[in-house]
Order: structure tokens, then sequence, then C-alpha cells
């Protein structure tokens, strides 16, 4: 058994700041006190200990104190994607069987009809009769469900354990280290793995989180410049955005900023190095929601010595290369640790989440001779041409380099002669004949990965975690 979080961090440092949004902040005492607040009036409106509940809702404070209020019931809380389309989350809410959604007030409207939802108002309107709440958590209590984004079929949903989110975040701090004034910022979804995670690091380690409602370049370059954060989550378009800013400005990071987590996808070695530049220290990382956030970790002092790896492991974690024996040979990637999910739910709980005691990812990757990890891609986007195999990142590596493109998605489409071709679509900084980038890309790439058509647009589709959504690619042409 393990001592409620909320609770225990409470006991611990009651006075230490736990969050603050939009200038204002609450120390884990009154975390404490209104999340136990919350969890009364949920029980007075039905929600009993040990429910499945799924939450909507943007990333503000009440949705954090909701959240705690769920866990102080034991809930087991399908955290819902609000980009999702009202098809999708009906998928999820009927899989789940969640009794309830609790809902943000204003994101009712995103659900669909005939869900049985209980609004935020409604659940602050109510009145407080304590109940019981329990102060001790079974390691095997699943804490958080959540769907993975279904680019292979349905989505699946994901059991993440007590033990799993504990061992997740004590592999975490013994990776990065931990000092009484650091503080998280948290600009990445709160419904995704990256994001929660950052939630229940903050009750372990007992630090701050500053929240955003979403992601916003101009404050976060303020944040790290002026050393009000010292530690980052975040994707690869994030990073490019908070990197125009300090480059436009000509200001570097606070020598109070220690690091950047970088996740999501593999990550162009432009980026790492213009990162260097202005006092960033990023450390890529691997990891997917089967592994509730990180699995490898780039550790700081190797970021140039192996520029475009993960990392090794983390401390409790094993990975390995499926049906590979020496390093550099390229295969599915496997993972094995305290912190893999125990199964699934709804439509896929009869299916094992391992195989032998490792989790199969999906994804692509090698191990080099001295053990590090190398992402290439996922193993549904891999296009092959000509009997070649081509791997989307890599092309998109190269397009981020070319200095006028911002972002680039690279998918395959049919080919009468080759079978698949790549074909890429960006977003521009500046007007750029499609010649110029071709003609880059000629110079970085073999002739077979060049892609045949370049395709110029405003945007590309992404989830709510920001990860580029690539099987949505041909939709934009």
């Amino acid at each position: 058994m393990y001592p409620n979080w909320i609770l225990q961090r409470a006991y611990l440092t009651p006075k230490r700041s736990a969050l603050t949004f939009e200038g204002e902040t609450w120390n884990f005492d009154q975390i404490k006190i209104i999340s136990l607040n919350r969890a009364y009036q949920l029980a007075s409106l039905g929600i009993n200990q040990n429910s499945r509940v799924a939450i909507i809702g943007r990333s503000r404070p009440e949705l954090v104190f909701i959240i705690y209020a769920c866990m102080h019931l034991k809930c087991e809380m399908v955290l819902l994607n609000r980009k999702l389309a009202k098809d999708e989350l009906a998928y999820q809410i009927d899989d789940a069987e969640v009794n309830y959604v609790l809902s943000d007030d204003e994101d009712q409207y995103l659900l669909p009809d005939e869900t049985n939802i209980i609004s935020f108002s409604t659940v602050m309107e109510r009145e407080i009769t304590p109940t019981s709440i329990d102060k001790e958590w079974s390691i095997e209590q699943t804490t958080s469900i959540m769907y993975t984004s279904g680019t292979t079929g349905f989505p699946k949903g994901v059991r993440q354990t007590v033990g799993n989110h504990q061992a997740s975040a004590l592999a975490s701090v013994l990776n990065i280290g931990l000092s009484e004034e650091d503080v998280w910022l948290c600009a990445v979804p709160l419904f995704h793995i990256s994001g929660f995670s950052i939630l229940i690091r903050s009750l372990l380690y007992g630090n701050e989180v500053k929240l955003y409602e979403k992601f916003d370049p101009a404050s976060a370059v303020e944040d790290i410049t002026t050393g009000r954060v010292t530690l980052m989550s975040l994707v690869a378009v994030m990073l490019e955005r908070i990197l125009n800013g300090l480059e436009e400005n000509k200001i570097k990071a606070s020598p109070k900023f220690k690091t950047i987590l970088a996740g999501g996808g593999p990550f162009p070695k432009d980026y790492l190095i213009r990162a260097q530049k202005v006092g960033i220290s990023v450390s890529q990382t691997y990891g997917m929601t089967e592994t509730s956030s990180q699995t490898a970790t780039l550790a700081n002092e190797d970021a140039i010595r192996k520029l475009g790896s993960a990392g090794k492991p983390l401390f409790f974690n094993q990975i390995k290369i499926a049906g590979v024996d020496k390093p550099f040979v390229e295969g599915e990637i496997l993972v094995r640790g305290p912190h893999v999910t125990p199964g699934y739910i709804g439509q896929f709980s009869s299916k094992s989440s391992t195989v032998d005691g490792w989790l199969h990812t999906g994804d692509i990757g090698y191990l080099d001779d001295e053990g590090y990890l190398y992402v290439v891609d996922r193993r549904s986007d891999l296009i092959i041409s000509g009997g070649e195999n081509i791997y989307p990142a890599e092309i998109e590596n190269v397009l981020m380099a070319h200095p006028n493109i911002r972002e680039a998605g690279v998918c395959g489409v049919e080919d009468e002669t080759w079978g698949e071709v790549p074909v890429a679509f960006v977003v521009i900084k500046k007007e750029t004949p499609k010649s110029d980038i071709i003609g880059y890309c000629m110079e970085h790439l073999a002739k077979y990965k060049v892609p045949k058509e370049i395709y110029i647009v405003e945007k590309l589709p992404r989830n709510g975690s920001n990860k580029l959504m690539r099987r949505k690619l041909k939709e934009l042409i």
C-alpha cells in the first residue's frame, strides 16, 4: 500500500507552492482542501469510490482540482481528448462504460448527445458533505485511462496504475535530479500522458507546476529567459517556436533553466544545435501512453555526442530490438519495466499488453554499440518504394532543416511504378519555390527518398498533444 499522494504531499510540504495559473498560486495545503471538498461534492452526486468516470476540460486549475478529487475517491479516470470529434468521443465513452462524464462547462458542446454529463459548476455548487477518504492506495489500482491515437485501427483504452505512474516519476527524477526551486512549465494538455505526468511528478516531488491553458510561445520564452521555470515538456513544433522567439529577440535561456524534455517523435538535429546556441539543454525522450510517459531519455552530457538519440532506458526500464542481437540493426522496439501498463479496457480488455513480459511498441529503431536508442519511425508509417524502406521522419528532419520551412509532414501515396512514393507537406516561413525545396532534398537525401511532390499548406494535422497525424496528410491533397 502507498499513501494517498495528495494528503501525503500536503502533510510534508503544506506551504510550498503547488500550482500557478495566470498569476494566482495555490500551495499544497490549499490544493488538498479544495480537492477534498470537490471529492465530497462528487460523492454526493453519486460518484462512489472506485467508480469509472470520464473527464473533459481545458487545462485550467478547476480541471486539476477535479482530477485530484477523483484520485481521492480512487476513481478510474478516463481522460478525454477535447480535440476529438463527437463520434470519436462517443466511441471512447461507450467503450469505457463510464456512468458519468465530468465536463468543463465550456466543453459540454463537444460531447455527443445523450451523454450523462455533470458540469464542473454543478459539482462546485453542490453542498459539501464529508465522506470517508482512504489514506492509502494499492499499487495495482488503476488511476488513469488514456486512449491511444488509433493509427492502425480502433483506439485502445490504456490502464495506468498507481505503480505505473510512481515508477515513471521516480525513474525520471533519478535521471534529471531535483531541487526545491524547480518549477515545471506545463504547456501540454493535461488529458495527455505528458501533461498528466507533470501533475503526478508535482505530488511526488513537491515541485510547483506553472500551468498554461494552451501553449503560448511568447510567454514560454519569457518564463525560460527570466528563470521563472526550470523544466518543460514539449514536442518538436513547440520547440521550434520557442527557438524562433529566442533567436528573433537575440536572447538566451536563464542559467536557472535546467532542461527541456522533448518527446512526441524524433527531433530534427538542426533544432538541437540551435537550442545549444541559445543556452537550452534539450533531453530527447522516448515513451508512449502504454509506458506512463518516458521510457528512455538522453542525458544532458550526451546531447551533442549522441545527437538524434533518445538515450538509454531510465533506471527501472529495459529496451531491446526484436530479433536483433547486434548494434545498428533496425527492428521493432520492445520495452519492459514497472511503468508498462498491465492491460487495456473495453473491447481490448482481453488483449495482453505484453508478450513474454515485453511491450511491443510498433516503433522502429536501433541500439548503437553503446546501448543508446535511436527511434527511426512508426512501423505503420513506413513507406515501401520499389522494395526500399523509407522512413517519413528522416525526410521530415531534412525538410525542417531548410531555413524557410517551419513544419513538415511526409507520407506515402500509391504509384504505378514503385508501389508507393513519398510526398511532403510543408508550412513555410516565407515564400519559397518548390523547385528550391526539391533541390535541397536532392542534396541531403538518396534520390528514391526525395519527395515526388511538395504541397505547401497553412497547417499540418496534429492531435491534442501536437503530434503530427501522418495518416491525415493525404486529406490535404
